[in-house]
């Protein structure tokens, strides 16, 4: 019987296998990204805020066959808003997860309903947006050129997503829970044999602002991800001086340890920039060592219902 075992199976079952507790995209700075793990979080600031994250993962990454094919790398550009007058909140978001021969486009919008609770308020979202994903057979090194299995050329498909969610969050601490791909999405790229869905994910988000004094917080946080059969867990420790400068350290779950600067500037410290540094400590043989993460954010000035707009000229303003 003619070998039917392909590089182009055994690449999408280590892309896609469940047992890698992640088909979506992975960030170290997860807490400046809420809105991309839980619907529930879109408004919850009272801001509207515009962000956008770049990653390189295992920067310098290259085939061992032919060079081609590169580190893998994500785009995510975001907006989200309160929605003051109905009590809640609506974002959207874009993301791009490039894994060489595999790329997964999403375009996702999402809407969440806030209500007070004493000093806290409770929040439950939901999010539909699509799902695209994109394979170039051209880009796997077949053990037989002849197997029937083997995609010619570039191929595409476009399911629909929806994700739910919940987001508690006070003064001092915050909790968020979402489930992800409840459609479970298939994608089989015209071949029954390679049909594969996308695996319902639970993200788990919580952290604690402990103010030491006036000018310095200290925020402990966790994010834990499964899809019911394994599970991965990020710790972070983040130091924020005067809402200005912030740094920590953060440990992935056999994976790396993580380093992270960040530095606000403009009125009221609108516009931050982030950047974090992995440090790979596991599997360093398959990978390169370091991956690289920036965010970008920009806050938009509050727009308070019936207040009088500021018109600015050379001589006054009123």
């Amino acid at each position: 019987m003619r070998e039917r075992i392909t590089l182009l199976l055994i690449a999408l079952a280590f892309i896609l296998s469940p047992a890698q507790a992640q088909q979506d995209a992975q960030f170290s700075q997860y807490m400046f990204n809420t809105l991309f793990y839980n619907p529930a979080y879109a408004g919850v600031e009272g801001v509207t805020k515009l962000s956008a994250i770049y990653r390189s993962q295992w920067s310098g990454f290259t085939t061992t066959f032919d060079g081609s094919g590169g580190a893998p790398n994500t785009q995510v550009v975001s907006l989200n808003a309160p929605i003051l007058r109905f009590r809640s909140g609506a974002g959207i978001h874009i993301v791009n997860d490039n894994l060489g021969p595999l790329n997964n486009l999403e375009v996702q919008a999402s809407y969440a309903y806030h209500l007070a609770i004493k000093d806290a308020k409770l929040s439950f979202g939901i999010r539909a947006g699509i799902f695209s994903q994109s394979i170039n057979g051209n880009k796997y090194r077949a053990v037989d050129p002849d197997d029937d299995l083997l995609i010619d050329g570039k191929e595409s498909q476009i399911r629909p997503d929806l994700a739910l969610g919940a987001y508690y969050t006070t003064e001092n601490y915050y909790v968020g829970i979402s489930v992800n791909h409840v459609l479970k999405a298939e994608f089989d790229f015209g071949v029954d044999q390679l049909r594969n869905a996308l695996e319902n994910h639970v993200v788990l988000t919580a952290g604690y602002h402990y103010d030491f004094n006036n000018n310095f917080i200290l925020t402990p946080s966790i994010i834990v991800k499964s899809e019911f059969n394994t599970y991965s867990f990020d710790f972070s420790l983040l130091g924020t001086y005067n809402d200005k400068f912030w740094g920590g350290v953060s440990f992935r779950q056999s994976d790396a340890a993580i380093v992270m600067l960040g530095y606000a500037l403009g009125k009221e410290n609108a516009l931050r920039l982030g950047y974090s540094l992995d440090y790979i400590i596991a599997g360093q043989d398959a990978k390169q060592p370091t991956s690289h993460e920036i965010v970008l954010s920009y806050t938009l000035p509050p727009v308070i219902p019936g207040s009088k707009k500021i018109i600015r000229t050379p001589r006054f303003r009123h």
